[in-house]
């Protein structure tokens, strides 16, 4: 199959908007290469190179892609199949403002400290960090469609995707969202060649890569999908982002109930208990504006809501 390239040199945003328009249109069940920069636009070469406070732009997204047939009411499938790297060094970076202790006065803001990557010959790529490895698991930061009606910058997550930062949207999975507006108008970026749940400081490795995926309209589908949802080789995930941990948690768990009560009959109740015994809770992200968090539903318990 033909894989057609979209890069951020064609464009990226920096806001979800309800109004976006196209950089590229293609077919649903197109494969595509997405060429990301890194989330700091390049600003960051060098450890003296610091971030003093939050860019007003920042996290670009390339595209928007607007995938034919997509109409509101439908999901968009992104199959995410490959994330390479496209430089030899990311970064990780403190910024005044932000990260999880932000203001403590043991932690310095702003700072950099670059993650070359190394190949350690053959096996698989990891970053440095001081004399540490840390292997290569790229992870795609920000990936969403245009909004419903409010519009949001590519620093927050919402119901439409955004910065949700979460470690399972890698290579190998598949992630769905719903379609607010005619063509979807997907954007991805802001990668990270690491980074472990939560991105307690702000940030991962931020590195630019190139993203193969195929993306694909699911018309009319069974499950009204509200938010995005990730499909691992295990598991069903509602992801969810609030204003606090305690109510994420609380929407991603109804999502979950949602499911299960639809897959095996159960009343509400029955599924909120039923959750209790088989969903799993999981930190995404607790910096952005937002935070979010998924529910692990195991494929043994769930099958494919569509």
């Amino acid at each position: 199959m033909t894989r057609q390239t979209v890069t951020h040199e064609d464009g990226a945003i920096y806001e979800f908007a309800p109004d976006l328009e196209a950089i590229e249109t293609v077919d649903s069940g197109a494969a595509l290469t997405i060429e990301t920069r890194d989330s700091l636009d390049g600003a960051v070469q060098d450890e003296s190179d610091v971030i003093e406070s939050v860019p007003e732009e920042v996290n670009a997204a390339t595209g928007p892609i607007a995938v034919e047939g997509a109409r509101p009411g439908d999901v968009l499938r992104v199959e995410l199949e490959a994330i390479r790297l496209a430089e030899q060094q990311g970064r990780v970076v403190t910024i005044d403002g932000f990260g999880l202790l932000d203001g403590d006065e043991e932690i310095d803001a702003p700072r950099t400290r670059l993650t070359p990557v190394v190949d350690d010959d053959g096996d698989t790529p990891s970053i440095r960090f001081a004399d540490l490895a840390v292997p290569v698991e790229p992870v795609i930061g920000t990936i969403g469609v245009a909004p419903a009606t409010e519009s949001y910058t590519t620093l927050v997550p919402h119901d439409h995707g955004g910065n949700m930062d979460t470690t399972d949207v890698t290579a190998g999975n598949t992630i769905y969202f719903p379609v607010f507006q005619e063509g979807a108008m997907l954007a991805m970026g802001d990668c990270k060649a690491a980074m472990a749940d939560g991105e307690m400081c702000g940030t991962g490795a931020e590195i630019a890569t190139e993203i193969d995926c195929t993306v694909e309209v699911l018309a009319d589908p069974d499950h009204d999908l509200e938010r995005p949802l990730l499909e691992t080789d295990d598991a069903w995930k509602p992801i969810v982002s609030a204003e606090t941990l305690e109510v994420a948690c609380e929407r991603a768990n109804r999502d979950a109930i949602e499911l299960l009560a639809a897959e095996h009959g159960f009343d509400e109740t029955e599924a909120y208990m039923f959750s209790s015994l088989v969903g799993g809770l999981e930190i995404s992200q607790v910096v952005d504006p937002l935070v979010t968090v998924r529910n692990a539903i195991p494929k043994a318990y769930l099958s494919s809501p569509f």
